[in-house]
């Protein structure tokens, strides 16, 4: 007959594997949902643009404030940006901990987009 019983040690150990795999998914996650909403407020940021430029084409009486409007969505763009780069970082740091050395992977998986530059004053 088998012992199944498990030791304290062993018992331990599987915990500890346990949440060493839930820090390294409660990271991914974060990441994900950081860059989930950036490409929402990409997504705002276009539509935006798009009326901007129609303005601009249709004289631009409205094109100032919207200039305006679409600057504003630019900076949130830019910080939310910088929030994705530090969960990025934060997830390597949470893989190196755990002894995963490769993160060449991690950038397909986790594009981070360029910085977009505010419009300039006409």
């Amino acid at each position: 007959m088998l012992n199944t019983k498990k030791t304290t040690q062993e018992i331990l150990q599987n915990d500890l594997l346990r949440e060493r795999a839930s820090a390294l998914a409660r990271a991914g996650e974060r990441l994900a949902d950081a860059l989930e909403k950036l490409r929402s407020i990409e997504r705002d940021l276009t539509e935006s643009l798009v009326l901007w430029h129609r303005e601009m084409e249709n004289g631009g009486k409205n094109s100032q404030s919207l200039r305006g409007e679409v600057n504003v969505k630019i900076c949130a763009y830019n910080r939310q940006r910088e929030h994705v780069k530090t969960r990025y970082y934060y997830l390597i740091i949470t893989r190196e901990a755990l002894g995963i050395i490769h993160h060449e992977r991690l950038e397909e998986i986790y594009r981070i987009p360029p910085k977009k530059r505010c419009l300039p004053e006409h």
